[in-house]
């Protein structure tokens, strides 16, 4: 099994994606790196796609003008939006599953012609990371509600559960071919998937950060390990039908 990664941007970030995913010996991570040659070439060569975290996807891309805002970062990593909107787009026409975390649902949302929500505002006091004074960074934890029904509702066995989170913008509007499967108690959209599953590959998408969740020691929860569980099931399911 081959997964293709793409690359968040920290090498400690991106190492607990490599620790989270690759807990068997069968598990390949290739990482897609923005200037790494051929991305869609790559994709061919893999099994699943995990869409990382990181920064801000540029609001040109959901056709909002307005660059300047809280938060914003210095420079919008244009090449990396190119090349994850062509893997992403490489895996859903080869019906491979796909993964997307934080920034991975936004942009996935963005793809599918959804809006963003530029800055939380108020909402960043639950949302938003503890960066302190040395510059180190901390996850915020609260609670969200699963939507009865989805995909995400059938891996956790209570309508409510725990999750971190790190971010400072949201979900405006769901793309039409989504659903969102789950809420914060302030309203904002934490999960989105397909709305009409049937036929389609595994897609799943999260507003927190399931590989980081061992920070709180809910590595083995529903929303961390059971995320990851159900996606390395599916593709191997996919494997077995090839």
């Amino acid at each position: 099994m081959k997964i293709a990664l793409t690359y968040t941007g920290s090498e400690a970030k991106h190492q607990n994606y490599l620790n989270w995913l690759g807990i068997d010996p069968d598990i390949q991570i290739e990482t897609l790196y923005a200037n790494g040659g051929d991305p869609a070439g790559k994709m061919d060569e893999c099994d699943a796609l995990v869409l990382s975290g990181g920064i801000d996807v540029q609001p040109s891309l959901y056709n909002n003008t307005q660059t300047d805002y809280p938060f914003r970062p210095a420079h919008f990593d244009v090449k990396r939006d190119k090349l994850e909107m062509s893997v992403l787009k490489a895996a859903l026409e080869n019906k491979k599953s796909v993964l997307a975390m934080c920034r991975g649902l936004q942009l996935l949302n963005v793809f599918f012609g959804g809006g963003l929500i530029q800055g939380l505002g108020e909402l960043n006091h639950i949302h938003k990371a503890i960066v302190d004074a040395g510059g180190q960074q901390f996850d915020k934890a609260h609670a969200v509600h699963l939507t009865k029904d989805t995909l995400l509702a059938g891996l956790h066995p209570s309508p409510r559960g725990i999750v971190n989170s790190a971010h400072h913008q949201g979900i405006a509007s769901i793309a039409s071919s989504l659903i969102g499967n789950c809420i914060a108690d302030d309203g904002t959209v934490e999960g989105l998937e397909w709305k009409e599953p049937k036929g389609k590959p595994f897609l799943l998408a999260v507003q927190w950060h399931p590989e980081r969740m061992f920070q709180f020691g809910l590595e083995e929860s529903p929303l961390s390990g059971g995320i990851r569980n159900s996606f390395l099931h599916a593709i191997r399911q996919s494997l077995a039908l090839s």
